[in-house]
């Protein structure tokens, strides 16, 4: 007699069904990463300005509200940063801020994402 090897159908289904509701999962969260991506990308751009210690807090918002309309980014606006001054005098532009998105039925994914100028 043979002995028979491989995965039965109930257990095939089984991980199946894992594996889509993973998958599901993260398509449902991929936009707001590139969303985050881009918002880090604004913030690096203007910590990279030479003259951003000049820069008043207003022209920095200004700044980032232009990159964000460049860049499709609306979950943030130049409002929600945090400009503050770090031990040697020089600006430091951060922002934190929770994504929650729904997955299915009472289950949801909260996202924290935070981005700064400071290396």
């Amino acid at each position: 007699m043979k002995k028979q090897r491989g995965m039965t159908f109930l257990g095939f289904v089984i991980i199946a069904a894992i594996a889509i509701c993973i998958v599901l999962a993260g398509v449902k969260v991929l936009p707001d990463y590139v969303e985050y991506m881009g918002v880090k990308k604004i913030i690096q751009k203007i910590g990279n300005e030479p003259e951003l210690d000049q820069m008043s807090k207003k022209d920095i918002i200004k700044e980032f509200d232009k990159g964000a309309a460049a860049g499709y980014v609306s979950v943030v606006k130049g409002a929600d940063l945090q400009i503050t001054k770090d031990e040697n005098g020089k600006q430091v532009v951060s922002v934190e801020y929770q994504v929650v998105k729904p997955l299915a039925f009472n289950l949801s994914a909260l996202m924290d994402f935070e981005a700064s100028t400071a290396k």
